[in-house]
């Protein structure tokens, strides 16, 4: 930020991410790919960079190498600004031990720190699928004081079990308290139905966070979480605050996809959030030019459509060859897609053949799966089950090059 304050940001991206097995079979959760051309990881460097957040380091730990490739081939800042985006694996610089939780990821890492020496840090989770100007949580802590400002969605009190829920006080902005994942929580002031989750997204002032990571590095008892354990010593010593989700405005924005937000922590989720950029009127916008989220995916041709190839309301990536019927569906680069087959409802990621005749419903297959001629998968769900992974709402799942019987 020319002129302005200093902002380091740090990514948390070392989650093993079992929930989402088995696309996480062979990659880190943030390495997963998503809307076709995207890596998970994408949508948060995208945000801090847009946000002119131009220094940040990915901090990563299980099954890295998919997602440190995908880094540096993909997120190459100008070296002559001195901005950059560089993944750091754990290095088990204070002994022979991975990161105990997201907290002690960070404390091990405070050399990142150190180097930089900025006056706030962006700590900033991997696996989430929004568009979020940071500038704006950035100003409102320069302007609060606080020692630590968190991002809060409004969501159904139903959903509080599933998140940290933030309890605001009658300011409407310090934190009172800090709730990891809650049965019965409080309702909003008038909004009792729904309450503030946390969206894993903090801001520090660089001081406080160090003080914090050294008393939670001493606590014996701590899980050494950054929800867990960092935001409620913080909130106890009354310097943390809330940051509104819903206040933040990005340029090109619609009414429709203003404030979406989604955790894509579960094979439904996942599936679910696919669903939302192909409805007829999409909740998620992936084609605003004035907030883009970047990647990389390679050199291919564009998509081709033969004779009795049909899409509708799909996203088809680069390289694919349609010559079947496809509705409802996501498609990654290289996809193949051959006569008679029918895709329904589907995510197909990278160079997925789909037989002559074959038909797949309302399923996820990861890169590489190759469906034989004639072959189902989501016809039969009791056959399906007993073959592949099925999630709670009956979406099927194949890992990387899984076989289909």
């Amino acid at each position: 930020m020319r002129g302005g304050p200093s902002v380091l940001g740090i990514v948390l991206a070392g989650g093993e991410g079992k929930r989402l097995m088995p696309l996480t079979a062979d990659r880190a959760k943030p390495a997963v790919v998503f809307g076709g051309t995207y890596r998970l990881v994408d949508f948060v460097l995208s945000n801090l960079v847009n946000g002119d957040i131009l220094r940040n380091c990915v901090l990563t730990q299980y099954k890295s190498h998919s997602l440190d490739r995908h880094i540096t081939t993909t997120w190459r800042m100008s070296s002559l600004l001195g901005n950059y985006v560089t993944p750091v694996p754990a290095q088990q610089r204070l002994g022979p031990r991975w990161y105990q939780g997201s907290a002690d990821a960070i404390f091990q890492s405070l050399n990142l720190v150190h180097d930089e020496q900025p006056d706030f840090i962006a700590v900033f989770g991997a696996d989430h699928v929004y568009r979020m100007d940071p500038r704006q949580m950035l100003q409102q802590h320069i302007d609060s004081g606080a020692g630590v400002t968190v991002a809060g969605i409004r969501v159904p009190k139903r959903e509080a079990p599933q998140f940290g829920v933030i309890t605001p006080s009658s300011d409407g902005t310090r934190i009172e308290a800090f709730l990891e994942k809650p049965k019965n929580p409080p309702g909003l002031p008038g909004d009792p139905q729904r309450v503030f989750a946390s969206m894993g997204n903090y801001i520090f002032t660089t001081k406080v966070l160090i003080d914090a990571l050294i008393r939670d590095a001493e606590d014996e008892d701590s899980v050494h979480d950054m929800g867990g354990s960092i935001v409620p010593q913080l909130t106890e010593r009354g310097t943390a605050q809330v940051y509104d989700f819903d206040d933040n405005h990005v340029p090109g924005e619609t009414a429709r996809d203003h404030g979406y937000w989604r955790d894509v922590g579960t094979l439904d989720t996942y599936y679910e959030s696919h669903m939302d950029l192909v409805a007829e009127q999409p909740e998620f916008n992936l084609f605003n030019r004035r907030w883009p989220i970047y990647t990389h995916f390679g050199q291919l041709p564009p998509a081709r459509f033969c004779s009795a190839g049909i899409a509708s309301e799909s996203i088809v990536g680069p390289g694919c060859v349609i010559s079947g019927q496809v509705t409802g569906s996501v498609l990654s680069p290289g996809v193949v897609v051959e006569p008679g087959a029918v895709v329904q409802g589907s995510v197909l990621h990278d160079n997925v053949r789909i037989g002559r005749g074959a038909v797949v419903r309302g399923a996820i297959l990861d890169k590489n799966v190759d469906v034989p001629p004639g072959a189902t998968i989501g016809v039969n769900p009791e056959r399906d089950a007993e073959l592949y992974t099925m999630s709670k709402n009956g979406v099927i799942a194949l890992g990387k090059g899984q076989q289909v019987t």
